[in-house]
């Protein structure tokens, strides 16, 4: 039995929609809540405490270091403790790369990436200290696999990869687990973008058991974890086993040899950065009758 007891949970853009679901669902299981958003909150936050639960609302702007500075100081006056951090809050400013403005851009990136990196920042010697954090950030499919007028939405859902792998590794000697939550639910921001019938399925309640399974305490580590309309599957980042040039390395030797670089077989997950240059280099010297002490 998944229970939050004694946990205290900080549910970013959790006044309405897939966040206030993810709220409702922690704080109905035993967690402690801090419902934050710009709009509704309060609301939210009254609802958890006329069920039984206990919950605070903050308005903080994510991408308001500040704001989140303060939104973190309070709940750690009221509880002491920041044992759940997710990653939730995001906006949309949908056009064609074309005809959108810098500024349109980067004010998606800020909410998304930046805001993420100012709350994990926050939390992150927190939990340190404790020996003890779950954290989820939030992907979409348009991070993952591209959508069309959503150049910065989806630049900055793919950044979230990017920032949990990382996560990860540092997070793992202090037992702070680090995953992305890849949703795709009938929420105000989708609102528009959906065939009726469809919206019907993709409730956010249909998501929000994968979140909760996410920051349980035997929860994974860097996985990408998709949902949508009780459907959930792990999207994972592969690398094919690649192919070494021999002789001259030129543009024409890759285009010669495309089916051999591309061919799947025996793809596999690499674990870090520096997997990947390990293979590299000692593909190379092997190549070279050399050895790599490595």
């Amino acid at each position: 039995m998944i229970d939050f007891d004694d946990r205290v949970a900080i549910v970013t853009g959790s006044g309405a929609g897939l966040g206030r679901s993810h709220a409702l669902g922690l704080a109905a299981r035993g967690a402690r809540v801090v419902v934050n958003d710009l709009g509704n909150a309060q609301d939210v936050a009254s609802e958890i405490d006329a069920a039984g639960g206990d919950a605070i609302s903050h308005d903080a702007d994510v991408s308001d270091e500040a704001q989140v500075a303060d939104m973190i100081a309070k709940a750690m006056d009221r509880w002491g403790r920041i044992d759940i951090l997710v990653n939730n809050a995001g906006i949309l400013r949908d056009k064609t790369f074309a005809k959108m403005t810098l500024q349109d851009f980067r004010k998606v990136v800020d909410v998304h990436l930046m805001g993420s990196a100012n709350c994990c920042h926050a939390v992150w010697p927190i939990m340190r200290a404790q020996e003890y954090g779950r954290i989820v950030l939030t992907s979409s499919g348009s991070g993952l696999y591209g959508n069309f007028g959503q150049s910065n939405y989806g630049a900055a859902k793919a950044a979230m990869i990017g920032l949990m792998n990382v996560l990860h590794l540092e997070g793992a000697r202090d037992d702070i687990r680090v995953n992305t939550l890849a949703p795709t639910a009938a929420t105000q921001m989708t609102k528009g973008l959906l065939p009726e019938a469809a919206l019907d399925l993709l409730q956010p309640e249909t998501i929000t058991p994968g979140l909760l399974h996410l920051v349980s305490e035997n929860g994974p580590s860097r996985t990408i974890l998709s949902a949508g309309a009780g459907t959930f599957a792990q999207t994972r980042i592969y690398e094919t086993q690649g192919h070494r040039i021999q002789g001259e390395i030129t543009p024409e030797a890759i285009a010669a040899n495309w089916h051999l670089i591309t061919e799947p077989n025996q793809q596999e997950e690499l674990q870090d950065a520096f997997s990947q240059t390990r293979k590299y280099a000692l593909r190379a010297a092997k190549a070279k009758g050399a050895t790599l002490d490595w």
